[in-house]
């Protein structure tokens, strides 16, 4: 137990390291060079960019590694879990009910463009699978989720993890000012489309993270997290369908279990939301301990963006761009593609949509 946690601490530390550092030059940029209270860049921005930097420049210590996967993996879910500090279950409810429909039709229009694409783009059929499911559930998670149960091969994960990462990336740093500049600064869009048309969790975080910083609004990264929660308990029927398609007519046991792939931090968000309302129902106004209460939740609130900081860092660092190189032009034709159109969807459905329900 100890040995482990001595093993994790340097990476851990690094990526803390990298957080502040980034705030730091986010002051910098903000105070020394444009004398504003708020930098054009966000601290989160800056922490991604940063690791990709260093972590290419200089090659990360096997042992630091650790860390840095423990950070991507467990305080990344860690500070996901504590965003659910800031809602209420009505607004969970609200942006759950039109997420879904959103996220269903994204699923559907990838799976069906992919289904097209290999005709003319000819990549072996497993690959095409891991593409679909990285882009229009939740990324690499998706990918190791399906590749035992349509016997993937190890390259075909490799390539389509890369694919994934190297558009989602893209997506991730872009789609939050072209989103302020699309829907006019409207928050419930705004988060809806972060939270559809960007693969990963961590990158859909780290966006909703910038706009929040970047246009002081939290509304959208509350948005933006919830769909995309939504969006990854969605591996619990694609995989198994996956499954099915690939594997038709073999009635061989492919040892696919729900247990194994569920997010369960899905369920750590939805119980910070449950302490939030109770806190607000018992700790009123009124109450002498209301200020404990309220200093509680912004604790809480800073902890998972230092956390989200964290796990951005530590993704920037682990980018590998000579992999992403090596790639192949075919899958990279394939994932552009699918990226672009789950965007395009993903705004044309909530055209649809709001105009249709909700105006």
């Amino acid at each position: 137990m100890f040995k482990n946690i001595t093993n994790i601490t340097p990476g851990i530390v690094l990526a803390l390291v990298f957080c502040l550092f980034s705030q730091g030059i986010n002051n910098v940029i903000a105070i020394e060079l444009f004398n504003t209270t708020k930098s054009p860049i966000s601290t989160a921005m800056i922490a991604i960019l940063l690791g990709i930097v260093m972590g290419n420049a200089f090659t990360p210590r096997p042992g630091m590694m650790l860390g840095l996967d423990f950070t991507q993996k467990y305080i990344l879910k860690l500070g996901i879990i504590f965003l659910g500090i800031r809602l209420s279950f009505g607004e969970f409810i609200k942006f759950g009910t039109i997420a879904i429909p959103l996220i269903i039709v994204c699923i559907l229009s990838v799976l069906i463009l992919v289904k097209l694409l290999i005709k003319k783009v000819p990549i072996s059929s497993r690959m095409s699978y891991l593409i679909a499911i990285g882009t229009s559930v939740c990324g690499a998670t998706a990918i190791v989720a399906t590749a035992p149960v349509i016997n993937a091969k190890k390259t075909e994960v490799a390539y389509a993890i890369a694919n994934i990462t190297l558009f989602g990336v893209i997506a991730m740093l872009v789609y939050p000012y072209f989103a302020e500049w699309y829907f006019y600064g409207e928050p419930l869009k705004a988060g809806l489309f972060l939270g559809t048309a960007i693969h990963e969790t961590s990158q859909v975080a780290a966006a909703g993270l910038i706009y929040d910083q970047q246009f002081n609004s939290p509304e959208t990264l509350n948005v933006a997290t919830v769909t995309k929660l939504i969006r990854n308990t969605f591996l619990v029927i694609m995989i198994p369908l996956f499954a099915f398609l690939y594997n038709r007519g073999n009635v061989k046991d492919k040892g696919y279990s729900i247990l194994s792939i569920f997010p369960y931090f899905v369920i750590g968000f939805i119980g910070m939301i449950v302490v939030r309302n109770i806190g607000d129902q018992v700790f009123t106004v009124e109450n002498s301990n209301f200020e404990t209460w309220k200093n509680f939740i912004g604790y809480l609130k800073s902890l998972a963006t230092v956390f989200l900081t964290m796990a951005m860092a530590a993704v920037g660092i682990s980018i590998n761009i000579n992999e992403l190189k090596s790639m192949g032009y075919k899958p990279f034709v394939v994932g552009l593609i699918t990226a672009i159109t789950v965007g395009i969807v993903s705004i044309i459905t909530l055209e649809i949509f709001f105009k249709t329900f909700l105006y």
